[in-house]
């Protein structure tokens, strides 16, 4: 007879052959899925913060021609900040996503350069940023170059963390460059002499001829084409059209806007109610012009946006000190007229706002969504709550700032300046081109009417063309004959940062802002700054007491004075009777207790918070495997108490 194994044995075989199973059947599905389902992502954090968007799939699956894309990362940087590194980690997951999507087109390569290696030399050479992290002067990589089949090159310098929200925008920009080297070309349309003005110079006042230093900087990127105002058609090679300042357009100049727009041209319009530019240079009879408002109501109101031309947006918060006029009492005043945009006021989801701390407008109107119309209104420049709209005559005819000031009432309420508009547009002009003006007989290529446009369209709105004067945002000064510029605000690289998103395709356009991998601690920042903020009033009743007995010590220690009609030595000391002795004394012992008690108060608060975040940094890395432990338990529990009820 054979002895058959115990039972219990037996259960102990068949676990094991059953864990062994279920090993080779977890292998077995992910050799499979890796074979079959190379590409299959389950993306569950948040944000989805590794789900590329639409137009990055748009861009991919366009690429023609092979890219090859090169991250060089130190792993010294990582080892030494870890912030770095997990942020190498996402960016280098990313930059995986875009080869996998790219259908082979896209080729990465990740390359670590070592010091004083040949590594590191070309990464110098591509323009890569390095960065010393010690004293020994070894410096460390952390961007991207990107080549293509004609060896045109782009990179990033170096990623920040800062700009984690725009890496899939910075990433997609540079494939799509990679896919479209020949520079954008943007037409410029303007009544305001931004090229400079021929007539300065004759009038032996150089400053005022040269050209405006946000055109200057704009040809550092794109290619710049000056359309005329009475032009019948805009020219299909211009992709991004800057009209800034219109003043009485004629229906055909409209019309071939309209119709540019309706093709698929991306258009930034700068209209103002009064233009300081225009107001501050004489015109063609030395004298200013009056008339210094701009519209383009008969487009704006078609495509769903009124820009009004007869009010201006006056703002407390951040307005500019200027001087008074000769007769008032008072030397400077807040002119609410002009005004720095700061914080909140800048819309820093956008790419264009991204790394800006400030704008300044002068004499700034309001942008509005028409009520009804069905386009995306994205605010990019909003004003604060302490502003009001008045009307623009206040300020067009000898602005008075101290009676603006004193007029001042806050409407608590927000006013865009500025705006993105996207959708799909119908023409401003429903019944074809207006006839052709005398003597102006329409281009032979004359483009076939439009009645609506292609795909969406995208539109930046300013109501204030003064952005683009150079005295509200860079100062000029020669510097033995060149002229160099210092800018203390951030127009002339917000409108550049507009020409270069409206100047990619509509994939780029799309592309917003994301969420940040790097989660920080959200209630205990607040908890935080609510203890920091009493902490700081408890600190400042402290100290204010601290200081009235400090000066109660000099006092007592003046002694009392001599006895009148006794002459004292100028280096006798004076006379300290015991009662003031012993107040001295006391005011020691209160600035000794009160000095502690500001300590233990510090104290406290970096203790509190410091377990606060103790405690939830614990909650969250063992809170899931613990319940997963307990129901664990539970299960067993349940399952062994069903065995003794069947078993009896």
């Amino acid at each position: 007879m054979s002895a058959t194994p115990p039972r219990g044995a037996r259960r102990l075989w068949s676990s094991a052959l059953g864990l062994l199973a279920a090993a080779v059947l977890a292998v077995g599905v992910n050799m499979l899925a890796d074979r079959l389902l190379p590409r299959a992502r389950v993306d569950l954090t948040e944000q989805h913060l590794y789900t590329l968007s639409d137009g990055t799939k748009q861009v991919l699956a366009g690429l023609k021609d092979p890219i090859t894309l090169r991250l060089f990362y130190s792993r010294r940087l990582g080892a030494a900040i870890p912030v770095y590194g997990a942020y190498a980690d996402r960016v280098r997951e990313m930059l995986s996503e875009y080869a996998s999507l790219s259908n082979g087109k896209v080729k990465l390569e990740v390359l670590d350069p070592e010091p004083f290696s040949e590594l590191e030399d070309r990464a110098m050479a591509l323009g890569l940023q390095g960065v010393p992290v010690d004293q020994s002067g070894e410096q460390v990589y952390f961007g991207l170059s990107g080549t293509n089949l004609v060896d045109d090159e782009r990179s990033i310098g170096f990623f920040q963390p800062d700009r984690e929200r725009f890496l899939e925008y910075d990433l997609t920009r540079l494939v799509y460059d990679l896919s479209n080297p020949t520079r954008p070309v943007i037409g410029v349309m303007t009544a305001l002499p931004l090229n400079g003005d021929p007539r300065a110079m004759m009038l032996r006042q150089p400053a005022l001829g040269q050209p405006a230093v946000a055109m200057t900087q704009l040809r550092q990127f794109f290619t710049v084409k000056d359309v005329a105002l009475d032009a019948q058609v805009i020219e299909p090679e211009v992709q991004v059209l800057l009209l800034a300042h219109p003043q009485h357009l004629t229906e055909a100049a409209q019309y071939a806007i309209d119709q540019f727009v309706m093709r698929g041209g991306k258009l930034m319009v700068l209209v103002d109610p009064h233009s300081e530019s225009q107001a501050s240079k004489p015109g063609p009879g030395g004298q200013p012009p009056t008339d210094t408002a701009s519209s383009l109501d008969r487009l704006l109101n078609a495509w769903g946006v009124e820009a009004p031309s007869d009010k201006v947006v006056l703002d407390l918060r951040g307005a500019w000190r200027v001087r008074a006029n000769p007769g008032d009492r008072v030397q400077a005043v807040d002119y609410v007229a002009w005004y720095n945009l700061q914080g909140d006021s800048l819309n820093h989801d956008d790419v264009s706002l991204a790394q800006l701390d400030q704008i300044t407008v002068a004499s700034a109107g309001e942008v509005r969504k028409k009520d009804g119309a069905a386009v995306e209104f994205t605010p990019l420049l909003t004003s604060s709550a302490q502003s009001m709209l008045v009307d623009a005559a206040r300020v067009r005819q000898e602005p008075n700032p101290v009676r603006l000031l004193a007029d001042f009432r806050s409407g608590n309420t927000r006013h865009v300046l500025a705006a993105r508009i996207r959708g799909e547009l119908a023409s401003a002009f429903p019944g074809g081109p207006p006839p052709a003006a005398e003597g102006q007989p329409r281009p032979d290529d004359f483009p076939a009417h439009r009645a609506r446009s292609e795909g969406a369209a995208n539109i930046v709105v300013v109501n204030d063309s003064d952005i683009l004067e150079d005295r509200f945002w860079v100062r000029v000064q020669d510097f033995f004959g060149q002229q160099v510029a210092t800018p203390f605000s951030g127009n002339g690289p917000f409108l550049a940062n507009l020409a270069d998103t409206l100047s990619g395709s509509d994939a780029l356009i799309s592309l917003r802002s994301r969420g940040e991998s790097l989660r920080p601690f959200e209630l205990v920042e607040d908890i935080r700054r609510n203890a920091d903020a009493e902490y700081r009033q408890t600190e400042r009743q402290l100290t204010q007491k601290l200081e009235e007995t400090e000066k109660r010590l000099r006092e007592l220690r003046q002694g009392t004075p001599a006895a009148p009609g006794a002459e004292r030595n100028q280096n006798q000391a004076a006379v300290i009777t015991p009662e003031q002795r012993a107040e001295i004394d006391r005011a020691r012992e209160e600035i000794i207790a009160t000095r502690r008690q500001l300590r233990a108060v510090q104290l406290e608060l970096r203790r509190d918070i410091e377990g606060l975040e103790t405690t939830l940094r614990v909650a969250n890395i063992a809170l899931v495997p613990a319940l997963l432990t307990a129901f664990a338990i539970g299960l067993a529990v349940v399952r062994s108490r069903r065995r003794a009820a069947a078993r009896a």
